[in-house]
């Protein structure tokens, strides 16, 4: 196999065949044990896209996963989270020694959930969006109380199933989400240290684009843009922000921007209709509407108070 494979696995069972798994016991939910793993895994590198949901807990012992372009060490439990049609790529780099694979990976078809409110409310769920290399790093603790859930979800699918099962298992699923969403809100404020480097390289990026004139040519630059400038998705972005300023990457653009906008209605003699333009805004009403919005006053009633 070379690093441009692809696999694109369909359904449950496509990938328990490609993996050499036996055949799954129920076709539209699975709970694969990494030990199991002999095909995919025993590779260096390949690229998969799922047609399902997957929520995986690895660890792996002397074995750097590079995905994207990032290399993870997975010898402490990390959580990961794939949504139907995502790509992710890995490379994995042998280390010394023999490496260990533990953990386990539940997949879930789309029409498990029908008629169900997971149906929705699993698209709620922003880290199904995170690149994988942002992933969920447990504590031991919190761990051990993922595997218990995952545990009883295999039993539960694996059991007699009855007009209950699906109910039950849905109920477990929600449970874990409604668990990784807390424990990524203690990864935000506990990882302060790459937290914090992210919003510095933020805050200089968005520093040089305001006043480098991309405002005039460009207008505010967009969320993608921001993301990938800085290496990390979207949704991580504005959840990172979210959780340590109360703000998404939207708000947090318009603050910045109104903070611009400030120093020059109290600093420089432009009238509105030129700073407006300077910010980006090709219509002065869309400009003196977000103004007052944030600040209850126009931009001449700003201005005015520093008469």
């Amino acid at each position: 196999m070379n690093s441009k494979q692809l696999f694109h696995f369909h359904t449950i069972t496509e990938y328990h065949r490609a993996a050499g798994l036996p055949k799954p016991t129920h076709p539209l939910i699975s709970l694969v044990h990494m030990e199991d793993l002999s095909k995919p895994m025993a590779e260096d590198a390949f690229s998969m896209i799922y047609d399902f949901y997957s929520i995986a807990m690895k660890r792996v012992t002397n074995t750097k996963f590079k995905y994207g372009q990032q290399v993870q060490d997975f010898d402490e439990g990390v959580l990961f989270f794939m949504s139907p049609g995502q790509v992710f790529g890995v490379e994995i780099e042998k280390g010394n020694g023999s490496h260990k694979r533990e953990g386990w990976m539940i997949l879930i078809h789309p029409d498990f959930l029908w008629n169900t409110p997971l149906a929705k409310t699993i698209k709620q769920y922003e880290f199904f969006n995170y690149s994988v290399y942002e992933a969920l790093f447990l504590s031991d603790k919190e761990e051990t109380m993922l595997n218990t859930i995952a545990q009883s979800i295999e039993q539960e699918y694996q059991g007699n199933i009855d007009r209950f099962s699906q109910s039950v298992i849905i109920a477990q699923l929600e449970l874990l989400l409604t668990y990784s969403e807390r424990f990524y809100q203690r990864q935000f404020i506990t990882r302060k240290v790459t937290s914090h480097e992210i919003l510095s390289k933020l805050e200089d990026l968005l520093t040089h684009y305001f006043t480098s004139g991309a405002l005039v040519e460009k207008g505010l630059p967009s969320v993608t843009y921001i993301a990938e400038n800085l290496n990390i998705s979207p949704g991580y972005l504005s959840s990172l922000l979210k959780s340590l300023t109360g703000q998404n990457t939207q708000q947090h653009l318009h603050n910045k921007l109104i903070e611009l906008a400030k120093q020059k209605l109290s600093t420089t003699n432009l009238s509105v209709s030129e700073i407006a333009y300077e910010l980006g805004f090709e219509h002065l009403q869309s400009f003196s509407k977000l103004f007052k919005t944030k600040t209850n006053f126009s931009p001449m009633e700003f201005r005015q108070s520093f008469n």
